[in-house]
C-alpha cells in the first residue's frame, strides 16, 4: 500500500515577515531580521513543528526604492544567508536548511564550495534556491553598469546548475578511505576534474571537498516566466511558486510537471511549495482585523515605492486614483510585473489601492480561522495544485506561533502533515531520490 501523500512546508525566513507592516505590529520584534537569538527560536519552534525547510531569500543590493520608501523598509538589514544558515545547523538536527545564490553575480565554484560546505555541517540538510536576481541595482555592486536581458540571464543560470552539479560530483562516495597504515588518505582513481568550458563559463575542477552528504544538495527554484518554468521542469526539485488563484496554482502545477517526462524525469520528484501569507484568527472577524490593522501600518510612500519595483517603471508619477496605466515591458522578472498587472484588472484597483496591497503582499494569503486555513490547504494540495507551500508569517514572534500552535496540529489531526520527521536529510523528509554521481558508479 502506498504512503498517504504528505503536506511539505517550508517556511520564508528573510525577510522574517514578507509583509511590509510586519515590524511594526504590536508585540513583533523589530529587530528581528538581524538578531541571532531571535532566529535560532524561531528556527527551533518550526523544528519542533515537523517543518521542512528554513529558507532565507536574498537580495544583492538595497530595494531599488527611493530612501523615503526605503528607510520604513525592515528588510535594509539582515544576515548574509549561508553565515546564518551555518550557525543554524548547530542548533537544529532536522529542519531543512535552503539559501538563495544568484547565478548571475557569482561564480559555480563558489557556490559549490558553499553548499557542500553547508550540506556536511548541517549533515544532510542543505538546499540551493536557484535565482538570476532581477533587480538592477544589483549590476552595479559587481562592477556592471547594466544587467544581462532576461533570456540571457537563464541561459547562464543553465550553465551554472551543470557546472555545480558537476563540480559537487568531483569525488566518488567511497573516495576518501584514509588508510593509516600505507598513508593513502584518498584513491585518486575516485577524483574527477571536471574541465568544463561553455558558452558563459569555464570552470577546471575539482571541487576540493567531499562529495556533499545528500549527493547534490536540494535544488530549489522560484522562476515562473516561460524560462523558468523550462528551467525548474530541468533541473528543480523544489519550487516556489507564486500562485495567486486555486486555477492558476493548477494551471502552473500541470504545465511544470507535465514537461518532465520527456525530459526523464519523474514528476513526483519536484515538490511544487506556493508561497502564502497565513493570518490566524480565533474567528474569521478577528483574522480579517488582523490583516487591516497590519495593511494600515504600511506608509504611502513604502508602498508606491514597492510597487514602481514589481513594475519595474516609476510608479510615482501615477495618478494615485486612477486606474494603473498601460505598463511597457521591462527587464524586470516578468512574472512578478504580469502578476500585479492582472491584480489590478482583476479587481479594479486603483494605483493607490495597488500600491497599499503591493506594499504590503499582494500574493496569496489565507486568512481565518485554523479550520478555514487548513480546509484552504487541504483544498489546494488535493486539487494538486500544490504539493504543499513555502509560508511567509504575518509578524514574527506571534504570527509564526499562531501557525505551529494552531494550524499544524490540525494539519496533523487530518492525516496530511507529519507528526515525525520520515528521515535525517532534506531529501529524506521531501521524499526525493539520491541523485547518482554522474562520472562514478559508486
Amino acid at each position: 500500500m502506498c504512503a498517504q501523500r504528505q503536506l511539505k512546508l517550508g517556511a520564508f525566513m528573510r525577510p522574517v515577515s514578507i509583509h511590509t507592516g510586519a515590524w511594526r505590529y504590536p508585540g513583533a520584534w523589530p529587530d528581528a531580521n538581524f538578531r541571532a537569538d531571535h532566529l535560532i527560536e524561531l528556527a527551533q519552534k518550526l523544528e519542533k513543528a515537523r517543518f521542512d525547510a528554513f529558507f532565507m531569500a536574498d537580495h544583492l543590493a538595497l530595494l531599488n526604492m527611493p530612501i523615503n520608501a526605503l528607510k520604513r523598509s525592515h528588510t535594509t538589514t539582515s544576515f548574509e544567508p549561508f553565515t546564518l544558515l551555518s550557525a543554524l545547523s548547530q542548533v537544529t538536527q532536522r529542519i531543512g536548511l535552503v539559501a538563495t545564490a544568484s547565478t548571475s553575480y557569482d561564480e559555480p565554484f563558489h557556490v559549490a564550495r558553499r553548499f557542500a560546505s553547508l550540506d556536511h555541517l548541517s549533515n544532510g540538510r542543505a538546499g540551493w534556491n536557484i535565482v538570476t536576481t532581477s533587480n538592477p541595482a544589483a549590476a552595479r555592486n559587481f562592477g556592471h553598469e547594466h544587467q544581462p536581458d532576461h533570456a540571457e540571464r537563464y541561459a547562464r543560470a543553465r550553465e551554472f546548475y551543470d557546472v555545480v552539479t558537476g563540480l559537487w560530483d568531483s569525488w566518488a562516495d567511497d573516495a576518501f578511505i584514509r588508510d593509516v597504515d600505507s598513508g593513502v588518505y584518498f584513491d585518486p582513481d575516485k577524483l574527477h576534474t571536471l574541465n568544463y568550458h561553455g558558452e558563459y563559463l569555464s570552470v577546471a575542477g575539482p571541487l576540493h571537498i567531499a562529495r556533499p552528504v545528500q549527493g547534490w544538495p536540494v535544488i530549489v527554484q522560484a522562476g515562473a516566466s516561460e524560462p523558468g518554468k523550462q528551467l525548474a521542469a530541468e533541473t528543480a526539485e523544489v519550487v516556489f511558486a507564486a500562485s495567486s488563484t486555486l486555477e492558476d496554482g493548477q494551471d502552473f502545477y500541470q504545465d511544470v510537471k507535465a514537461r518532465m517526462p520527456a525530459l526523464g524525469r519523474d514528476p513526483d520528484d519536484l515538490k511544487i511549495l506556493p508561497g502564502v501569507l497565513v493570518i490566524v484568527g480565533d474567528t474569521q472577524q478577528e483574522a480579517e482585523q488582523i490583516r487591516r490593522d497590519l495593511d494600515s501600518l504600511v506608509n504611502y510612500d513604502s508602498a508606491i515605492g514597492s510597487l514602481s519595483e514589481v513594475l519595474g517603471v516609476d510608479a510615482s508619477g501615477f495618478d494615485p486614483d486612477a486606474p494603473l496605466p498601460e505598463i511597457p515591458d521591462t527587464n524586470q522578472s516578468k512574472s512578478g510585473q504580469q502578476r500585479v498587472v492582472r491584480l489590478a484588472e482583476r479587481e479594479g484597483l486603483t494605483v493607490r489601492q495597488l500600491a497599499q496591497r503591493v506594499g504590503g503582499y499582494a500574493g496569496l494569503a489565507f486568512v481565518g480561522t485554523p479550520q478555514r486555513i487548513a480546509d484552504d490547504m487541504q483544498e489546494w494540495f488535493e486539487s494538486r495544485a500544490c504539493d504543499g507551500f513555502n509560508i511567509m508569517f504575518p509578524w514574527l514572534p506571534g504570527g509564526l506561533d499562531a501557525f505551529v500552535e494552531k494550524v499544524v496540529p490540525e494539519l496533523q489531526r487530518r492525516g496530511i502533515f507529519r507528526t515525525e520527521y520520515e528521515g535525517a536529510t532534506l531529501r529524506e523528509n521531501l521524499g526525493l531520490p539520491r541523485p547518482a554521481n554522474r562520472f562514478f558508479t559508486r
